[in-house]
């Protein structure tokens, strides 16, 4: 299956924090798209990997992905290896996606970093012609390199070099977030159990308003940030969408 667009998250629910909105625009525009977990998050602290499991499925089903796949990653250990790196080539390879949009480069927690050097650097040595690699039913698979690879904001406020209107589709996305009842506070029972830094209210609080944040950069009522390496181009000037401010 070929995709348009494939988002990389180092833990169920970084999608659905941090690009949900872009990629639910993607989908009503009749694009495909897809999502590629790296691990189960089976080190976070509430819920377990089967509780995430069910979550993570219920949250596509919101934003209505094409796929979601697990790559079985150890949380909080794997590393941006050789053997890491051929997993996400073969990901990459399988789906073809034009766009991948994948964690930020540093962040507060160290997983979304390195994540987000891991997938960077496979996403180029997917497009190596000597680099083998094979699918799932063993047949070499041809190489394949995304036309841009962007990095999502997550918990530290980077500047953004494209800035994402999803002020439409706000309300779905934010649905999927509180697919996660074991991880958030969304609603009065979620609240019980080991708190943590993302199971407040303030943190909900904090991810609305960072998504109004965004939004007020271009004139939007909500938006999402992105961080590109590579210098982001047009063809004309009339492939700009205006937006006052």
């Amino acid at each position: 299956m070929k995709l348009d667009v494939l988002a990389f998250g180092v833990h169920p629910d970084d999608v659905e924090l941090s690009c949900a909105g872009t990629l639910i625009n993607e989908i009503r525009k009749g694009r495909r798209v897809g999502v590629v977990d790296l691990t189960a998050g089976e080190l976070g602290t509430r819920g377990t990997a089967e509780t995430r499991a069910e979550e993570a499925a219920k949250a596509s089903a919101v934003m209505g992905l094409s796929i979601r796949e697990n790559l079985g990653m150890r949380d909080g250990f794997f590393k941006n290896d050789e053997a890491h790196q051929l997993q996400v080539i073969r990901a990459i390879r399988k789906f073809k996606p034009e766009i991948i949009l994948a964690n930020i480069l540093e962040d507060r927690h160290p997983d979304h970093g390195r994540a987000g050097q891991l997938v960077r650097d496979a996403a180029f040595l997917a497009g190596l012609k000597k680099i083998e690699t094979t699918d799932d039913a063993g047949a070499n698979q041809e190489r394949w390199r995304p036309k841009m690879v962007l990095h999502y904001i997550q918990d530290r406020l980077h500047e953004p070099d494209l800035v994402i209107d999803i002020s439409d589709v706000y309300e779905q996305r934010l649905e999927a977030v509180k697919v996660y009842a074991t991880q958030f506070h969304v609603a009065p029972d979620s609240a019980q159990g080991t708190q943590t830094y993302i199971s407040t209210p303030d943190f909900m609080e904090a991810l609305i308003s960072r998504w109004r944040l965004m939004g007020k950069r271009i004139g939007v009522k909500y938006a999402e940030g992105y961080v590109s390496e590579k210098s982001i181009g047009i063809r004309t000037l009339q492939d700009l969408i205006l937006i006052e401010t």
